[in-house]
C-alpha cells in the first residue's frame, strides 16, 4: 500500500498549491476593494499612472517584488515637468505610514505646492512590513543582507521618468530617521541625480561618501532625541543597532563636501527651536541645520505613528513646511 500513497503525494501537492493560489487571488482581490474604498488605485503592472491620483505599485529589482506609493497631485497636467519627492520611512515602518497625512502630512502638501511624491518601501520579509534601508552602517536585515537599496531607487526613477513629465533639475529625497540615513546615501551616490536631501532624526552613517556634485542638505533633529543622540554614539535600544555619527559631524562632513565656509551662522530664531546655515557653498547649494529643544525621535510638526505621549513631536516647527521650502529654493 505504501506505493499507492506516495503516488497520492503529487496530486495532493497539485491541489493544495491550487487552493493556495485561489487563496492569494481572493486576498488580492479583497485588497484592491479596500484600496478602492480608500480611493485608491492599485496595479502590479510596469506602467506608471499618468494622471492625479494615489497609486500602489511594485517593480522587480534584483529578484525581489519591491513596493512603492505615488501620489500625482490635482495640478498635474504632463504638458510642463514637475518636481519629484522620494520619502522614506523609518527603520520597521512601510511605505502607507510614512504616506499617511496623520503623521507626515507629505500629501496635502504635494497637493498644496503642485509635485509629484513617491514613497518607497524599504526591504522587508515580511510582505513590506517591518522594512529597513541599507544605509551603510544601518539598519537592519536591509543592512546585513547588503540589500540594493540604491539600486531599487535608480530603477524606481527610471520608471517614474519614463512616464511622468518629471523636473530632472529638481528631483529630492526625504525621511525619517533610516529613512534620513538612505536618503544622505542617495546624496553621496547619487548626487547627479538629487538636487537636495532632507534627513530628520538620522544622521550620515553611510560607509564611504564621494559625491561628485554638490548636494543641498538640510537636517532637522530634536536636541532630546533618545534613540539617535544629537551628539552621536548609541541611544535607547540603538545600542543593537548602531553607534550613530553624531548631528555636528554630519553637518560638518557635509560642509566640507560642498566646499562651504566652515562656521554656520544662526538664520532662524523661535521659542524652542532654531536654524542656522553655512554659507559660501559651491555651486550654488546650501547646508542648513534646524534643531529644536524637544520632540524625541519624531517629525516636528507631526505625530508619531507608534504614539510615544510622554514625548509628543516638537511644535516650534513644522519640518513638512521647512522641507518644502527648502526644496523650492533650490
Amino acid at each position: 500500500m505504501k506505493p499507492f500513497r506516495y503516488a497520492l503525494l503529487p496530486g495532493l501537492a497539485l491541489v493544495l498549491v491550487s487552493l493556495l493560489a485561489n487563496i492569494s487571488t481572493a486576498e488580492a482581490g479583497l485588497l484592491d476593494r479596500l484600496r478602492e474604498r480608500r480611493g485608491e488605485r492599485s496595479t502590479a503592472q510596469e506602467s506608471i499612472p499618468t494622471v492625479p491620483g494615489d497609486y500602489s505599485l511594485k517593480l522587480e529589482h534584483a529578484g525581489q517584488q519591491r513596493q512603492y506609493r505615488l501620489h500625482i497631485p490635482a495640478s498635474y497636467k504632463g504638458d510642463k515637468v514637475t518636481p519629484l519627492v522620494l520619502a522614506f520611512h523609518g527603520g520597521g515602518g512601510n511605505m502607507d505610514i510614512q504616506a499617511d497625512d496623520r503623521y507626515y502630512g507629505l500629501v496635502a502638501k504635494s497637493e498644496q505646492a503642485g509635485f509629484i511624491i513617491a514613497f518607497p518601501n524599504g526591504y522587508s520579509r515580511l510582505g513590506g512590513k517591518l522594512a529597513t534601508w541599507n544605509a551603510g552602517h544601518c539598519c537592519g536585515a536591509a543592512r546585513d543582507k547588503d540589500s540594493d537599496d540604491v539600486g531599487f531607487v535608480r530603477e524606481l526613477l527610471a520608471r517614474l521618468q519614463a512616464g511622468l513629465s518629471i523636473d530632472e533639475r529638481r528631483i529630492f529625497a526625504t525621511g525619517i530617521s533610516n529613512g534620513a540615513m538612505m536618503s544622505y546615501r542617495l546624496a553621496c551616490e547619487m548626487s547627479g541625480t538629487f538636487r537636495a536631501i532632507a534627513a530628520v532624526a538620522g544622521t550620515d552613517n553611510t560607509r564611504s561618501c564621494t559625491p561628485d556634485k554638490a548636494v543641498s542638505i538640510l537636517h532637522i533633529h530634536a536636541r532630546d532625541d533618545e534613540l539617535e543622540l544629537f551628539d552621536g554614539g548609541a541611544g535607547r535600544k540603538s545600542d543593537k543597532v548602531t553607534p550613530f555619527v553624531a548631528v555636528p559631524d554630519s553637518m560638518a562632513k557635509w560642509a566640507r563636501l560642498d566646499g562651504c565656509r566652515p562656521v554656520p551662522e544662526r538664520i532662524f530664531e523661535t521659542p524652542g527651536a532654531y536654524c542656522e546655515a553655512y554659507s559660501g557653498c559651491r555651486d550654488g547649494s546650501a547646508v542648513k541645520l534646524c534643531v529644536t529643544d524637544s520632540g524625541g525621535h519624531s517629525w516636528p510638526g507631526g505625530q508619531k505613528p507608534r504614539g510615544g505621549a510622554d514625548k509628543p513631536p516638537s511644535t516650534a516647527i513644522r519640518a513638512t513646511d521647512v522641507i518644502w521650502q527648502f526644496f523650492s529654493e533650490r
